[in-house]
Formats: C-alpha cells, sequence, structure tokens
C-alpha cells in the first residue's frame, strides 16, 4: 500500500518558477496566454496550498522583461517572496538562484517558466547533471513556436526530465480527496482556474446540497 517514490508530494520537492514576465510572454506561441496564465496559477495555488518551497525568479526585470504574471503575485507577492533577478538566461548559472534551489533541500525539482528551449532546457539539464530528479510542468511553459517547445520537451524527456502538467501536480500533491486539511483550498482553486473541471467541482457541491 506504500505509493510509488517518483510520485510527488508537498514535502519531497522544490518548485523553480521562472521568468513568467511580460516580455517573454509577448512572444510566446505555442500556448494561447490564457491557457498559460490559468496553467502558472494552478501550479502556484498548488505549491502555496502545500507549502511547497517555491523559488521565483526573473530576468532583467527592470529593464527588459517586466513583472511577473499577476498569478504569480497572488499566491507569492514580490514585497514577501524576495523575487531573484538575474542577467542569465539559464537559472543554473546565476550564484543567487542556485544557492536559493540547493539550500531546499529536495532532490526532487520541479520547473515551469518561459521559454522552454532556453530558460528551462538550461537548468533542467544542468540539475540533472548534478544529480538531482527534475520534472517539467510542460503546460505551464511556452516558447516562440510549437516547435520550439515540442523539441525542448523532447530533448529534456531523452534527456531523463520527467514530463507532467499543472492539474496532475496539483492533484498528485492532494492524492488523497480524505485529506480535508487542504480539500477546500484544493477545489477553490480549481472552481476558480480549473476551467471545465472547475465548474463540474462547482455544480457537484451546489448539487450536494439537493
Amino acid at each position: 500500500m506504500k505509493p510509488s517514490p517518483n510520485l510527488l508530494s508537498p514535502d519531497n520537492h522544490a518548485l523553480v518558477l521562472i521568468d513568467f514576465e511580460g516580455q517573454m510572454a509577448f512572444a510566446t506561441k505555442s500556448t494561447s496566454i490564457t491557457e498559460l496564465r490559468t496553467n502558472v496559477a494552478i501550479t502556484a495555488g498548488a505549491s502555496k496550498i502545500f507549502n511547497v518551497p517555491t523559488i521565483v525568479t526573473t530576468v532583467a526585470e527592470e529593464s527588459f522583461a517586466g513583472p511577473v504574471f499577476p498569478e504569480i503575485e497572488e499566491f507569492y507577492p514580490q514585497a514577501t517572496s524576495g523575487y531573484i533577478d538575474r542577467t542569465s538566461m539559464n537559472t543554473w548559472e546565476d550564484g543567487p538562484a542556485y544557492e536559493a534551489i540547493i539550500a531546499t533541500g529536495k532532490q526532487k525539482l520541479v520547473l515551469a517558466g518561459l521559454w522552454t528551449g532556453v530558460c528551462i532546457v538550461g537548468p533542467a539539464l544542468s540539475a540533472l547533471t548534478e544529480g538531482y530528479e527534475v520534472f517539467v510542468i510542460t503546460d505551464a511553459c511556452g516558447d516562440v513556436s510549437e516547435e520550439a517547445h515540442e523539441r525542448a520537451i523532447q530533448r529534456m524527456v531523452h534527456a531523463g526530465v520527467k514530463p507532467v502538467t499543472a492539474v496532475q501536480y496539483l492533484l498528485e500533491l492532494q492524492r488523497d480527496w480524505a485529506r480535508t486539511e487542504t480539500y477546500v483550498a484544493v477545489t477553490d482553486l480549481m472552481k476558480k482556474y480549473g476551467a471545465g473541471y472547475g465548474l463540474g467541482i462547482q455544480y457537484a457541491h451546489h448539487m450536494v446540497k439537493h
């Protein structure tokens, strides 16, 4: 009855959110910005609900890329979350970002960000080389074209990265609907950002009353 150690749990990983900024989003074409923002909200919300160590890093925030998505600010406000701004494209090559990731003490790392082929491939392959187990939330990533995104995912998977989706990430952390301490927060998150699934939860909760 023991769950696989290959599964993600609230206490066995850290989440790194990379370069979810306006300038990066403007050129993202592999997915719609609406869908991207929704999946970012689910990802950030999930990590907040389950108290996952989460690092938010930006690139040239003041001089080029701009502020982070409102969906990240909602769960991790800049004033209290200590965003790490970089000049390097590869988060792993930035001293403060690298030290923050290492300081979590987690051997499983979950990554999401823009763009897939640059800002995710770099730290994913670098972390693998140092012995980390790496997951990428593929639908909370995007690139300048579908080709760029898909080739990046393919390259990382071939190297050993494990792809997951935003909803999969959330539900893997919840795992059991009998976990009442997070049930309401998880279903509220999905009601707000879960599209048809969220409407289904809202419908079910309403109909149970009758």
